[in-house]
């Protein structure tokens, strides 16, 4: 396997890095002053202006819709081995994705809709994202019942006439808060009586279908994710189109999860190594600066032991990323799934750690606002969740592992399609 970036993308990570010391490193303060002045007048969740500008300069610099390979609609799209270093160094900054329109869960939105929507729902709903001129949220994840494991998920999808009548509460449901999000993608029970993986199907639901109601914000570690916000819906008596809603087809729903969370998981990987290497880097940075005891912290043996540590932690995640992104590519996503079971488990708590290690020689500014610390260790610890618990990853790794020595063949293991616990 060779992981070398090929010349086009070496020097698409140049303009990308030239892009972040011009643009999102001199606007990191502006963006959050705008969401306070926001939050102080009333209303955290406008979208952000500092972001809104930048768009256009990314897409002039050819930096847009990275993320979608082998689209016809979205030419510029890479694939995962070419996106993954991308991936990295805008996850340096938790809200710099969407100036790039490759953000969650719009990315993984727009990769289900590209594979499984018919050419006018394509054109309908997958057009405008791409243009970045709305925005969309994934409705799998329920308060009432444990979804890391999906097939206890209890939203009703039902058949009336030409209709489909959609019934419950979804959760944990990321971008639904900003204005601009026109698009549900729902998971729903359309049949109790089938198969444990056929009862389920997805839905397009438009985000102003009367019955739908965003009932509350969910604050993670006392952060509210204003503008992008995760979101408390309920679906009463919420009526679609059948010949309009439906993706690929009913008790399609886990075939479909499957398809859209693989990628996505590469995604969130690469961003996390892109927060643990910013983390370091401001470890170093800090540990140089800072006189404790008569000598600099970086003098100190424990600071020393956890920056080597820290180095191998982040360089075994990336090149365990880069190979499920090659396989990925090469094999496909059924083929990579221990792979990409074992990046998601590894990556975040690898992040974790690094920045824990790093808030901890930073002392009382590592969990302030005064470094971005705090606010990406919020997001890694939820990210443990996101996309499925380490645990029901951990368990299908481990049934994947024990097949090779048993007569179960690996195609029978169940990989995990969960969001949250």
């Amino acid at each position: 396997m060779n992981f070398d970036y090929s010349p086009k993308v070496q020097e698409m990570r140049q303009r990308l890095l030239a892009f972040f010391d011009e643009h999102i490193y001199p606007n990191e303060k502006r963006y959050h002053d705008e969401i306070a002045a926001n939050r102080s007048a009333g209303n955290a969740w406008l979208p952000t202006r500092v972001i809104e500008e930048l768009k256009p300069k990314a897409r002039a610099a050819g930096l847009w819709n990275l993320f979608l390979p082998k689209s016809a609609r979205a030419p510029e799209g890479l694939s995962n081995l070419e996106y993954a270093p991308l991936a990295e160094i805008m996850g340096r900054v938790y809200w710099a994705s969407e100036v790039f329109n490759c953000s969650a869960p719009d990315t993984g939105n727009m990769e289900t809709l590209e594979r499984y929507a018919t050419e006018a729902q394509k054109d309908r709903w997958l057009e405008p994202l791409l243009r970045g001129e709305i925005r969309s949220a994934f409705l799998m994840t329920e308060p009432e019942v444990a979804s890391s494991d999906a097939t206890n998920i209890q939203c009703r999808i039902e058949r009336d006439g030409d209709d489909y009548v959609i019934n419950g509460t979804k959760w944990w449901s990321s971008g639904a808060g900003d204005p601009r999000c026109q698009l549900y993608i729902v998971m729903g029970k359309t049949n109790p009586d089938a198969g444990r993986h056929e009862q389920q199907s997805m839905v397009l639901v438009p985000a102003n279908t009367p019955g739908v109601t965003v009932k509350r914000a969910l604050p993670v570690f006392g952060y509210d994710d204003a503008p992008h916000g995760h979101m408390e819906i309920e679906l009463r008596d919420v009526r679609v189109p059948v010949q309009d809603a439906i993706l690929l087809g009913e008790g399609r729903g886990f075939e479909i999860a499957q398809g859209r969370l693989g990628p996505g998981r590469i995604h969130h990987c690469m961003r996390s190594i892109g927060a643990a290497e910013r983390a370091l880097e401001l470890m170093c940075q800090r540990a140089i600066a800072r006189v404790a005891f008569g000598k600099t912290l970086a003098q100190q043996t424990v600071t020393q032991e956890r920056i080597a540590e820290a180095r191998c932690m982040i360089d075994q995640a990336r090149l365990l990323t880069l190979k499920a992104a090659y396989m990925m590519d090469t094999v496909g996503n059924k083929v990579a799934k221990a792979e990409i079971a074992m990046i998601k488990i590894v990556a975040p708590s690898m992040a974790l750690k690094v920045i824990d290690w790093a808030i901890q020689v930073h002392g009382g500014a590592g969990v302030s606002d005064d470094t971005p610390l705090a606010y990406m260790w919020a997001g890694q610890r939820t990210l443990r969740f996101a996309d499925g618990p380490d645990e029901v990853h951990r368990n299908a790794l481990a049934k994947l592992e024990l097949s090779r020595h048993m007569k179960l063949s690996p195609d029978r293991v169940q990989m995990p399609i969960t969001r949250g616990a």
